[in-house]
Order: structure tokens, then C-alpha cells, then sequence
């Protein structure tokens, strides 16, 4: 049994005095992003978690009907579950999806196209994601995607992870979480902890899935394309690639909510699911949006 000294409070969310500059930021990019991405032959279409998501649901409900009812949305959790349905669009949770196809999908790519968010992205496209405890299903579903086409708000625009981002959330089955937060200590992680269900519940939050989050911060990690000769895993400096499958190693970890290596057109060449986005759309101050990342 977890003690409480090794349970704080969830991470702070960024707080900003100009709400609704941030909201039409992010409708803004939700709403290019749909525009640019989804084609109305497309039949599969994930649907990830976070705020700005909504703003891609919107934009899709807005679509003829026509179109809309060809498609079949598949969720990354009860959330964006939640979002598919109040649309009036048709939800296929992931395990029909992979049902409807035979054994031989090329890389397992079932997914035409997802959208989701992310907590921080780097230049190299290398995303944080968790702080909704969604990551496990978002990587599923960016996994089966042929695609994968992230949007944020400038705020998540970072020059290296975990800049504003305290620390890489990690799913972990609860019998093992006091273990793998003394491994995480081990590979340099300062003070890692299990994410606090509070102020809506005592005790440590719980995943859709039935397991707890480990937050784990760590220095900044390296971008794997011009920092990798940086990498010194006594002092806890580890490349992103590196960082994330490190933890991924550790017995009773489920998923690590680091997003990086191949996209979807990447992976498929070698017939394997991508995490990495092929494009962030990032909703500025101005109103304007801007991109990182091409197919």
C-alpha cells in the first residue's frame, strides 16, 4: 500500500489571465486542422482527449451529414467518448475497430487520420502527453492511425520538453507503482510521484484503464536528432527516444506519456505503427496559425 508522503497533487494546469485569447486560439487551430486533414472518403477517424479537442469535434459536426455519416470516431477515452457522442457522430471503441479489419493490415495502420492534443511540443515533434491520464489509449490509437495530426495552442511550444511541463506522466499497474518510482529514481528522476486524485477524490487518481499515473520529472531531455552525444544516463540526461524507452523497460509500467521515434508514413515503410505527429497546428495570440512538420 502507497504511503500519502508519496502522493502530491496533480500537475498545476498553466493558468493564464486571457481566456478567451487561449479558446480561440485553439478553435482556431482544431478548425485548420480538420480542414487540412480530413478528407470525406476517409471512414476511421481517432479522437483524442484535452481541451482542444472539442474545437476539432465542432468543426467535424459542422461537416455535411452526408460525409459525417460514413465515419466512425474512434475515442481515447471516456472524454473524448463523451465529445463523439454529444456530436451526434458515431463512436467504434478500439478493440471493434481492430475486429472490423483482417489479420494483415499493413503496421496494424486501421486509423485514416487522429487528432489529439499534447501538453508540450518540441521542434522535433517529440510530444508530452498525460496530464488528462489518457495517454495509453492516445498512443493506441495514434499507433493504429495512418496519421497523426496534433493541435495545440502556443503555450505547448517548447524548445525542449518538460520546460513548462513538470515531469513525464507514466501509467503504471498499481501493485508495481512503488517499484517503478524507486527505478525512476534510479535513472535520475528528481522526487517522481503518483498523481493525487485530489480535490475530486482521495487516494491516487485512477485511469480508465484501472491503473495509477507516476509523475516523473527529469532534466530536460535531448533532441535526439543533434543533442544524442549530450546523453549521460548517470547524471539523468537521456535523449527523448532514449528517456521513453527506458521507462517503457521497467517491469509494470503500462505506457509512457513520451510521443516520438516514427510518424505514421515513417513507420508504415518498415510495417509498423507511428507515434511521432505528422503536423502540430499551433493557435497563436493573434489569431493566426502556425505549423510545424510535414507528410
Amino acid at each position: 500500500m502507497q504511503t500519502p508522503s508519496n502522493i502530491e497533487p496533480p500537475l498545476p494546469v498553466p493558468v493564464t489571465t486571457a481566456g478567451d485569447l487561449v479558446e480561440s486560439a485553439k478553435r482556431a487551430a482544431g478548425r485548420r486542422a480538420v480542414q487540412d486533414y480530413l478528407k470525406p472518403s476517409y471512414t476511421y477517424i481517432g479522437i483524442g482527449s484535452g481541451s482542444t479537442i472539442k474545437y476539432v469535434v465542432e468543426a467535424i459536426a459542422e461537416m455535411p451529414k452526408e460525409v459525417t455519416s460514413k465515419m466512425k470516431f474512434v475515442p481515447t477515452g471516456s472524454q473524448s467518448k463523451g465529445l463523439i457522442r454529444e456530436a451526434g457522430l458515431r463512436v467504434l471503441a478500439i478493440d471493434d475497430l481492430v475486429l472490423e479489419f483482417n489479420e494483415f493490415v499493413p503496421g496494424q495502420q486501421y486509423i485514416d487520420v487522429c487528432f489529439d492534443g499534447a501538453d508540450e511540443v518540441d521542434p522535433e515533434l517529440n510530444c508530452i502527453k498525460g496530464g488528462g491520464a489518457c495517454h495509453y489509449q492516445e498512443k493506441l490509437v495514434a499507433r493504429f492511425s495512418r496519421r497523426f495530426v496534433c493541435v495545440a495552442d502556443y503555450r505547448k511550444r517548447v524548445d525542449r520538453l518538460l520546460t513548462n511541463w513538470a515531469a513525464v506522466p507514466i501509467e503504471v499497474q498499481p501493485l508495481a507503482t512503488e517499484a517503478v518510482r524507486r527505478e525512476l529514481l534510479k535513472m535520475g528522476s528528481r522526487k517522481p510521484y503518483i498523481r493525487s486524485g485530489l480535490p475530486g477524490k482521495a487516494g491516487e487518481i485512477v485511469t480508465d484503464n484501472g491503473n495509477h499515473i507516476v509523475d516523473a520529472p527529469f532534466p530536460f531531455p535531448l533532441l535526439p536528432n543533434n543533442q544524442a552525444h549530450l546523453m549521460d544516463e548517470s547524471k539523468g540526461l537521456w535523449t527523448v527516444n532514449a528517456l521513453a524507452a527506458r521507462i517503457k523497460s521497467i517491469c509494470g509500467v503500462l505506457e509512457v506519456g513520451i510521443f516520438c521515434g516514427l510518424s505514421g508514413p515513417e513507420a508504415m515503410k518498415i510495417g509498423l505503427g507511428g507515434e511521432k505527429p505528422v503536423r502540430v497546428y499551433f493557435g497563436m495570440q493573434d489569431g493566426t496559425v502556425e505549423t510545424i512538420g510535414s507528410d
